[in-house]
């Protein structure tokens, strides 16, 4: 069986898994978007993303109090 890590805070400074990474896939698509897609590129998908956001109406929460 693998080890279960968070990839959060163990790989900060690269891979700690290498090869056995399950997140590999990922990180390779990652790359290629990154290698592929120009900054401009990357900063109107993110202001789409926001504007989208920003015209949704807003989540309540309402807390559960103990009674």
């Amino acid at each position: 069986m693998e080890p279960t890590i968070n990839c959060a805070e163990a790989c900060v400074n690269g891979c700690v898994l290498g090869d056995k990474c399950p997140h590999r896939e990922y990180a390779a698509k990652a790359s290629t978007f990154i290698n592929e897609t120009s900054l401009d590129k990357m900063y109107e998908i993110a202001e789409e993303a926001r504007r989208k956001k920003m015209m949704e109406p807003p989540k309540w929460v309402i807390p559960d109090f103990p009674d």
